[in-house]
């Protein structure tokens, strides 16, 4: 019988120290010894010295010790993030009052008065505000609504719901009838199709733009809208243009004129007329992105400024004297001195996008003569458009024969990326592409002023909010008017949030609110909507799906929102939210991520839409309360007292300068009388010596 191979105390290997660097006789004196003999020696494994794997096992070895060093540094780093985040103070978290459940998936919403209007598959449809009943559903539609807006015409409503094919459609709602106006693009020929690419709806209602697309080319629709014939027509309906049943429409509609949309019942349903017509809006305007400058035509100077007639195109860059020839030499010198940057593929240019404002009539945007319009009615459409320097200002007092040339131009010393005008239409501001904001007040005709972003942060989006002043540590709104003071705040690309405030002409400021996230990325700022209802607040949508309520004048989060726990944020990164301007009170989508995947179909997707009320929290009542304040509390406030008008701020000095006279006349009075007083107890004491 063979033995075994080895023994095993030949199997046991006994560790090998081995000295450092090269060998040498050691001295024979032992003072001479090395003190740090033992830092010469190392420890080896007689296993790891001898037996080597062979190939492909060394890689796979080296694989798996990178791999499992790797996954302890993550454990590690998820270890210290939960720590971090359990000595971080966490805010308070408040639930939802109500819910509104959905067989469909909601992909906008918007609101307006009382009205919840929610976009959907094949159509819309209307809630309550205030109890969330379903008041009607219209689905007429092959293909989802993608977006949605709702104007307030004071006692109507008009509804602008888009489709996925880009089909805008008009719908009017009063009292409780439903009308379909007209859909604006849609063409009976397919291959002439145009798709909506932006909307806007002029405040009060009187005017809508659109922004097309087709064929490769875009351009810009400007049309009227009749809202008094609207009005008529749906009061008397023997004005209307009815094609079928008109004597039963008759029947249907005619309601006393005393009756208004306050007496009526805001829980019963909503009835839709479609055989009902009212009439259609008008195209007045087609704008077309700007040519690109070329080459003149003029044959002199004067040519060129006859071109300019009453200062019109003037800064456009259009009419200038500048030959073919000499554009060209500058152009070969450019392409000479930057030829190893230019040679190479281009990607093809993308199509230049419009964002366009309808504007009150101001100081800068005087009326034309001989034009009356009730006050609070656009009278210009400002646009700019991307890679453009230009900010163009169209009047609307025009018809679709008349040429489309602007009135004003204001050129910018980079091109426009981005711009937002104010609720109120008084402020605009300008973001350029070098990261400079410039601040207009239309109302005033006025720059307040001209701030640049810190560097390396580019505009993503701006948000104005109402004015407000820091009174005794508490946010509130100013009463009255305010003049040339403004307040918003600014989302960045790398996530980071500024405030820029102008109080005054010239004096402009810009904070930091919340710095780019670098450690924690999922806490990057998506979306950011301001809340008017309590003053200086703001809310901000985070990627891992936080809604926090932030303060502004202190840069600090005062609460948190949230679903059920059951539901979440289906697209943190782009959340589905409305904020109504007129109630205390925000709408938010949220899904059911646990039975995303185990359903069917989108029908079968548990949808919901939750209803938050500020008002109805704990930690939000002071802020909700008393949230404005007199003038007269706070008239020596430095900042509010330049806030005033020129006229008020006259009348509040003569009142205080008589006040101060007064004053002074009765201290004058006292004192002689004191004096007199003084007098008389003198000459008493002289008569009694």
């Amino acid at each position: 019988m063979a033995s075994p191979k080895g023994s095993r105390s030949q199997k046991m290997k006994l560790p090998i120290f081995t000295r450092k660097g090269t060998l040498e006789v050691p001295s024979p004196t032992e003072k001479d010894w090395s003190k740090d003999d033992e830092d010469d020696w190392v420890f080896k494994d007689p296993d790891q010295e001898q037996d080597s794997l062979p190939q492909p096992y060394r890689m796979i070895n080296k694989m798996v010790n990178s791999l499992f060093d790797r996954s302890w540094e993550i454990i590690e780093g998820r270890d210290t993030s939960k720590t971090a985040e359990l000595c971080r103070t966490q805010p308070t978290i408040y639930h939802p009052l109500r819910e509104i459940k959905l067989n469909t998936m909601p992909n906008c919403m918007d609101v307006s008065q009382d009205y919840v209007f929610i976009g959907g598959s094949k159509g819309f449809s209307i809630y309550n505000l205030h109890n969330a009943k379903q008041l009607h559903v219209w689905e007429k539609l092959k293909v989802d609504v993608i977006s949605i807006w709702a104007t307030d015409l004071g006692s109507e409503i008009l509804i602008a719901p888009v489709d996925e094919t880009g089909i805008v459609r008009l719908f009017y709602l009063y009292k409780n009838g439903l009308y379909l106006i007209k859909a604006i693009n849609e063409s009976e020929d397919a291959s002439k199709q145009t798709t909506c690419i932006k909307m806007e709806i002029s405040k009060g209602g009187n005017f809508a733009a659109l922004l097309l697309q087709g064929a490769g080319d875009i351009w810009l629709d400007v049309y009227k809208l009749p809202k008094e014939s609207w009005i008529k027509e749906v009061q008397y309906p023997q004005l209307a243009i009815n094609t079928k049943k008109k004597v039963r429409q008759q029947l249907q509609l005619n309601t006393p004129d005393s009756v208004t949309a306050d007496s009526l019942d805001m829980d019963m349903n909503i009835s839709f007329r479609g055989d009902f017509k009212l009439s259609l809006p008008v195209q007045i305007m087609k704008i077309k992105p700007p040519k690109p400058i070329t080459g003149t035509t003029f044959k002199s100077p004067l040519e060129a400024f006859a071109k300019i007639a009453g200062c019109r195109g003037l800064g456009s860059g259009q009419n200038h004297y500048i030959k073919a020839s000499q554009w060209e030499k500058r152009e070969a010198i450019l392409k000479a001195t930057y030829k190893k940057y230019l040679d190479g593929e281009w990607e093809p240019e993308p199509i230049s996008m419009a964002t366009f404002y309808f504007l009150l009539p101001s100081r800068v945007i005087p009326m034309p003569a001989g034009v009356r319009r009730p006050p609070g009615l656009a009278c210009v459409l400002g646009v700019h458009w991307t890679d453009h320097h230009n900010f163009f200002f169209y009047s609307l007092n025009r018809t679709l024969k008349d040429k489309a040339d602007p009135e004003g131009v204001w050129p910018c010393a980079a091109p426009i990326v981005g711009s937002q005008l104010s609720p109120c239409s008084s402020y605009l501001v300008l973001a350029c592409e070098d990261g400079v904001l410039s601040l207009w007040d239309l109302a005033q005709g006025l720059t307040l002023g001209v701030v640049a972003l810190p560097e390396k942060c580019f505009c993503q989006s701006i948000h104005f909010l109402k004015y407000f002043l820091v009174h005794k540590g508490q946010n509130v709104y100013p009463e009255g008017s305010v003049k040339c003071h403004m307040k918003c705040v600014v989302l960045c690309t790398d996530a980071s949030l500024h405030l820029v405030t102008a109080s005054g002409v010239q004096n402009s400021t810009i904070s930091l609110l919340v710095e780019r996230p670098v450690k924690y990325l999922d806490e990057a700022i998506c979306a950011v909507a301001p809340v008017q209802a309590l003053p200086g607040m703001v809310l901000t949508f985070s990627r891992d799906g936080s809604v926090f309520l932030m303060n502004v004048a202190k840069s600090q989060i005062i609460c948190s929102f949230a679903p059920p726990r059951s539901y979440s944020l289906a697209a943190p990164w782009n959340p589905v939210f409305v904020v109504s301007l007129h109630h205390p009170c925000f709408l938010l989508r949220g899904d059911h991520p646990d039975e995303i995947g185990s359903a069917s179909k989108a029908e079968d997707i548990p949808n919901s839409i939750f209803y938050f009320n500020f008002e109805d929290y704990p930690l939000l009542e002071n802020f909700s309360r008393n949230c404005t304040i007199p003038q007269a509390s706070i008239l020596d406030h430095p900042t509010f007292a330049q806030a005033l008008p020129l006229e008020e701020r006259c009348e509040k000095f003569f009142q205080k300068s008589i006040q101060n006279l007064a004053k002074s006349k009765v201290k004058e009075e006292e004192h002689w009388t004191r004096l007199r007083r003084y007098s008389l107890l003198l000459q008493k004491e002289d008569l009694k010596k």
